[in-house]
């Protein structure tokens, strides 16, 4: 990510929790952790814009067989249903392709990300806009459409611990593979992850986890704006 000025920022919350830990009783980390990141990163970048979406309140709409149609058929032969079909996928892709530095607060739900956040993926993973497609191409048949230069922030919470590389539970974190594998096959290969672990245990634990996340957060964005 090249900090020309100004940048532009995506912010996707994705909790079904509305609150926010640490003000409000069940509130959510991954709420707390992304308003901290946008926080300080517009303290240090007035300038920079910023494009919200909170989809844990708001929920994409899940890819159906008229989306697949629609979404496959070359755009000048689309009809007007077909536009309609894709018009929030051709928002919603429209708002990352812009972005430069991709925010989402990503709470893990049964070792993989949320439904809503899981239907943000399936409508931004658009072929002809962010992926390319030729079964005659040779070599790779696939290729990533996004612009270059893009870093993505993913900042999540575990119930558990022992999740990160190396961990107990290492091989069950779907949430950053959930996120890492599709978008950086369309190109956003650049990224960042803290975590909040041991959220079902309440105890001293969660509130040195919540510490550590919250200076890992504040460190990042000094390096990012540093950069």
């Amino acid at each position: 990510m090249t900090l020309s000025s100004p940048l532009r920022l995506l912010h996707i919350d994705s909790s079904a929790r509305t609150g926010v830990s640490g003000r409000d009783r069940y509130g959510s980390h991954t709420r707390r952790l992304s308003q901290r990141f946008m926080t300080l990163w517009k303290e240090q970048r007035p300038l920079d814009s910023v494009t919200y979406r909170d989809v844990g309140v708001s929920a994409p709409t899940p890819v159906t067989e008229a989306w697949i149609a629609a979404a496959f058929t070359p755009q000048e032969r689309r009809d007007d249903s077909q536009k309609a079909v894709l018009r929030e996928s051709d928002d919603l892709t429209s708002e990352l392709i812009a972005a430069d530095l991709i925010v989402i607060g990503a709470p893990m739900y049964n070792f993989g990300v949320p439904a809503p956040l899981k239907a943000w993926i399936d409508n931004i993973v658009r072929v002809g806009l962010t992926f390319g497609f030729d079964r005659t191409r040779q070599g790779e048949p696939y290729w990533p459409m996004l612009p270059p230069g893009k870093t993505l922030i993913i900042l999540t919470a575990r119930g558990d611990y022992g999740y990160d590389d190396g961990g107990r539970l290492a091989g069950s974190n779907l949430v950053e593979a959930g996120l890492r594998v599709p978008l950086a096959y369309i190109g956003l290969t650049e990224c960042e992850t803290v975590a909040i672990e041991y959220d079902e245990f309440s105890d001293d634990r969660l509130s040195a986890s919540i510490s550590r996340a919250e200076a890992a957060v504040d460190s990042l964005v000094k390096r990012l704006v540093g950069s």
